[in-house]
């Protein structure tokens, strides 16, 4: 494996991200959670990302459990984040950073990053002083590097790394269809990274899953390279850029687990035939004009919409009634997705509370409404 570029103290420059950990009956699965940590760790990696709203609180709490009351604190290293609608003043940050700390199970975090920056909320991180805040923390020996994630354009990253030279890496989404798209900006922004000198980690990869089930036409040129999954592909375009410092990927199961480890555990870059074949790859996808959705999950969970609509699910939903033209994706919309608590899709009171807080900027009002249209007039 070889040593990281940037941190020596991570090794390699693969993640675990623990926004998607299995689940079983709405709770996460700590024992295959605690067999895809083991594997994690076995294969020589050592880094794990949380942050307070993931899976609904559980995500902090998982990794106190099974990582970090089964191993020796230098056998992992934790990053956590401080999100906006957990503190509302510079005197609310501490008592939430110290609550990090104990849902975790640890006395220091290896990372802290000013979490989902934009120019919106970049202003509230501002007048509650909270980098001035973390940094204090780093000075305490409470976190060992202070850094940021990042959604939104390239010249509000260069603004924010301008203000503050102090952050030391940067967090983006970063992927083959989002490089060139102009809402992402994911080559801009890496540039800007660069501009700065700042190593990068990368988020979403494998853009919430959308980059694996590929349409027959796209899957068929990863299939003739004969070998390697289509996640492998996604997963490696990203760490193949020079300012990588980490790529990560929220795995969900062990099968997700074993197959990134056979590409990352000793990473090879892209080949100029498999960048070739990623290329056209990205083509053919950009052409079914898909709903960018990531499945993050930012506008159910940390939003609660007041309808109960599970809008990253009906997304992936008309997504894959693009792609594969099946019946079904309507009939999950109409059996699994709706009911029991859960709004349809045309049951959106527009109050646009899941628009504030999505990472992708996605217009969700407008997009339910062409969910609607597409699964609520179907016999």
């Amino acid at each position: 494996m070889k040593e990281n570029a940037f941190f020596p103290e991570i090794h390699g420059n693969f993640g675990f991200g623990c926004m998607r950990l299995p689940m079983k009956d709405g709770k996460v699965d700590y024992e295959q959670f605690k067999q895809m940590a083991d594997a994690f760790i076995d294969a020589g990696l050592n880094y794990f990302d949380t942050a307070h709203g993931y899976i609904s609180g559980q995500s902090e709490t998982a990794i106190r459990d099974c990582v970090a009351a089964r191993y020796d604190r230098s056998r992992f290293l934790l990053t956590n984040k401080l999100t906006e609608p957990y503190f509302n003043s510079q005197e609310d940050i501490r008592p939430f950073f110290e609550s990090q700390l104990a849902l975790c199970g640890v006395d220091y975090f290896d990372f802290y990053l000013m979490h989902a920056q934009n120019a919106r909320n970049y202003k509230k991180f501002q007048a509650c002083r909270a980098y001035e805040t973390a940094y204090s923390f780093k000075e305490e020996g409470l976190i060992r590097h202070l850094g940021i994630s990042f959604h939104d354009k390239a010249e509000v990253l260069d603004m924010i790394l301008t203000d503050h030279p102090e952050i030391e890496i940067v967090q983006i989404q970063f992927n083959y269809v989002d490089y060139e798209d102009e809402s992402v900006e994911s080559r801009r922004v890496y540039e800007v990274c660069e501009k700065h000198g700042k190593p990068v980690i990368v988020m979403e990869p494998v853009k919430g899953g959308s980059l694996v089930n590929l349409p027959a036409e796209a899957d068929q040129i990863f299939r003739d390279l004969g070998g390697g999954s289509n996640a492998s592909y996604a997963i490696r375009f990203a760490a193949s850029f020079p300012q990588m410092a980490m790529v990560l990927s929220g795995m969900s199961n062990m099968e997700q687990m074993e197959d990134n480890l056979s590409h990352m555990k000793d990473f090879v870059p892209l080949s100029e035939t498999e960048k070739a074949a990623v290329a056209r790859v990205c083509g053919i996808f950009k052409g079914l004009h898909l709903i960018p959705c990531t499945s993050c999950r930012y506008c159910v969970e940390e939003n609660e919409c007041p309808k109960g609509i599970r809008i990253p699910d009906m997304f992936s939903a008309l997504n894959s009634y693009e792609v594969f033209h099946n019946w079904n994706s309507a009939f999950y919309y109409n059996s699994s997705l709706t009911g029991n608590g859960h709004g349809k899709a045309s049951d959106c009171i527009r109050c646009g509370k899941c628009e504030k807080v999505c990472p992708q900027h996605l217009p969700i009002r407008k997009l339910l409404q062409d969910v609607a249209a597409r699964f609520e007039k179907q016999d």
